[in-house]
């Protein structure tokens, strides 16, 4: 059965016409997928899917999505986000592949927002944590390394919440119409920001901590390794649960500028 696929100009040049006509006719598309950006599940042959090409170095992937979430497009990446974002689901690619014809199921990043007291003041904050182990790009082991990755990228390790971590700049937390939407990293080669994580749905936040974000234009996020601090019902919970993770050295935190109202 023909699959309800949507292949951009642009993914066609890259992977040529034959392999594009055989994912519209529905050869090598897949039925299920999940979908690059919500990592929830998709159906080719039930709803518009879009074809999503991410381009490395000397690697690439083709991946799927809502057509709702993205629109088909290329995606330039380094090969070192290719490489670990393949390695960190369990797959492989060697250099000179042409592309995979799916990805294998990544972790999920869960995101919780709350207000965080700190130095007298309450500041939104969005803590994330992901549903399994990160590994690093070229490990093959078992190992976690989200927090490192995460230093890498400019976010501080946090011993305890006594200050505002610094501002960590090119990242950008996206508020539109009261809902969070996403949180935004630097593109590739100094280009336009990319989505390091994307709501499958705008996320609705209280209007204290709302009000929180207008006033301070930024938002406090913290990252901890799977299992660190789990789904607070409260916030004096997560409060409690951040500063547990962050005496025992599994917090990182950056304060992200708000993009948006």
């Amino acid at each position: 059965m023909p699959r309800m696929l949507d292949v951009s100009d642009a993914v066609r040049a890259e992977i040529g016409d034959e392999e594009a006509d055989r994912l519209l006719a529905g050869e090598n598309a897949p039925g299920s997928y999940d979908c690059t950006s919500c990592r929830t599940p998709g159906d080719s042959e039930q709803e518009r899917t879009s074809t999503v090409l991410f381009i490395g170095d000397e690697t690439a992937v083709l991946a799927f999505a809502h057509a709702s979430c993205l629109p088909s497009q290329v995606v330039q990446v380094t090969e070192e986000q290719l490489r670990g974002a393949v390695r960190s689901i369990g797959g492989d690619i060697a250099p000179g592949e042409g592309p995979n014809r799916a990805v294998p199921e990544q972790a999920v990043l869960g995101v919780t927002s709350g207000l965080v007291l700190i130095e007298g003041e309450l500041h939104p904050a969005l803590v994330v944590e992901p549903t399994a182990p990160i590994a690093r790009p070229g490990s093959f082991g078992a190992g976690d390394d989200f927090l490192p990755l995460l230093i890498e990228q400019g976010y501080m390790p946090m011993t305890e919440l006594t200050s505002v971590p610094p501002v960590l700049h090119g990242w950008s937390v996206l508020l539109a119409m009261g809902q969070l939407h996403a949180v935004l990293q630097p593109g590739a080669s100094g280009g336009q920001p990319v989505a390091w994580w994307q709501a499958h749905q705008p996320l609705q936040v209280t209007e204290g901590w709302r009000a929180a974000a207008n006033k301070h234009q930024q938002v406090l996020m913290f990252a901890a390794p799977v299992g660190s601090i789990g789904r607070q019902p409260r916030e004096d919970l997560l409060r409690d649960a951040l500063d547990k993770a962050a005496a025992n050295g599994k917090l990182v935190a950056a304060t992200l500028p708000l993009a948006g109202t």
